[in-house]
């Protein structure tokens, strides 16, 4: 069932215990910004997310305005519901700095995983290399070797964001309360993820396939969602379809659709069932009565008025009533997969950190979150 923008009532999330969420999509659905959005709204009522990008394009820097990120998890944002338009709840899991009686405040932390980072503090955890490990960053073996098995980098990076999702401090809590993989697009996350057979080929033994293994536990675990962005557009959601069916039989789990974008109907469904009709005169006198004729209230000067505009308001209202239906039968595509579906209304030009929240605020509202 679809959750629709600026509904009023707050659902309870979908999701709980999950705890890495992997967000994917065909490219141009905004697969960034909502990966981001999301992690906002996990973070609300006192939590700690982590938000991974892994394809080393520093989108995630970009979003929030800040310095490209380095390969270190640090702190971005932070939130609480009012900043997500929300009333404050009285479950959060863990207060980071709320004011005593008041919404808590919730942290962001970021990562840029760099592969040539990951790989050697992958060497020098299973292997102990320590020094000898730069030294083969300067000879270009980590290149080579990233180049030579991909497969190595898929478990690398995933094998991070594994890492963080079940990491503990301490006191034996989890350090972060989920943890968000911004990650490679529809076309090929099953294989990204399903590094397992990746690394068959490469190592039936030792460090590197038992990592695959330990990953492997946690991204087909009731922990991960593997979540899809798409578009109410006939590519991205063919594409949204497809992607589902090749992560179900790789027994990959699925999470949520995350439909971006989405433009309010501008004509109620008479209007639109009207469209094909002939209303021209119709809409000549509503624009009339309207005023557009000026203060004479003379027929031919009137006509004489609105006869510019009639040609172009009818085309625009069969493009528009084309595009509602398009857009209905995309959604019928959508719901034939039986998934929690999610609509993020299109904002304007351009993304800033104001954006950001309000669409953490919707999909806090419609349960994904």
């Amino acid at each position: 069932m679809a959750r629709t923008p600026g509904q009023a009532a707050r659902r309870d999330p979908d999701w709980e215990g999950v705890r890495l969420h992997v967000v994917s999509g065909k490219g141009g659905t905004g697969k960034t910004t909502v990966a981001a959005a999301l992690a906002l709204a996990l973070a609300a009522e006192g939590r700690r997310t982590l938000l991974i990008e892994v394809e080393g394009r520093q989108g995630v820097a970009e979003l929030f305005g800040i310095a490209a990120l380095p390969y270190e998890e640090r702190r971005i944002a932070t939130v609480t519901p009012a900043q997500l338009g929300l009333p404050a709840s009285g479950a959060a899991s863990r207060s980071a700095g709320g004011a005593a009686g008041g919404s808590p405040s919730g942290e962001l932390h970021a990562l840029a995983i760099d592969t040539e980072q990951a790989l050697l503090e992958y060497l020098d955890m299973f292997y102990k290399l320590g020094r000898a490990g730069k030294a083969l960053q300067k000879v270009g073996f980590v290149d080579f070797a990233t180049t030579i098995a991909p497969g190595v980098r898929d478990v690398l990076l995933t094998g991070k964001a594994c890492e963080a999702a079940r990491r503990k401090g301490p006191d034996g809590r989890r350090t972060y309360d989920a943890v968000v993989m911004d990650a490679p697009p529809t076309g090929r996350i099953t294989r990204f993820l399903n590094v397992n057979s990746e690394v068959a080929g490469l190592a039936r033994i030792g460090p590197i396939h038992s990592q695959a293994q330990a990953v492997m536990r946690v991204l087909k675990s009731p922990e991960t969602a593997v979540h899809l962005v798409t578009l109410l557009e006939e590519m991205p959601v063919q594409e949204t379809v497809d992607g589902i069916a090749e992560l179900r039989e790789a027994g990959l789990p699925v999470g949520g659709v995350l439909v971006n974008m989405v433009r309010p109907p501008l004509l109620d469904a008479a209007a639109v069932a009207a469209v094909d009709g002939d209303h021209r005169e119709e809409v000549a006198l509503a624009l009339g009565e309207a005023g557009l004729g000026g203060r004479s209230r003379k027929p031919e000067t009137v006509r004489a008025a609105v006869e510019p505009l009639l040609d172009p308001l009818l085309a625009q209202a069969r493009e528009h009533a084309e595009r509602v239906e398009l857009e209905r039968a995309r959604r019928a595509d959508l719901q034939h997969l039986k998934l929690p579906t999610y609509e993020l209304p299109l904002l304007g030009e351009g993304v800033d950190l104001g954006t950001l929240y309000r669409l953490a605020g919707e999909l806090k509202r419609q349960g994904a979150a």
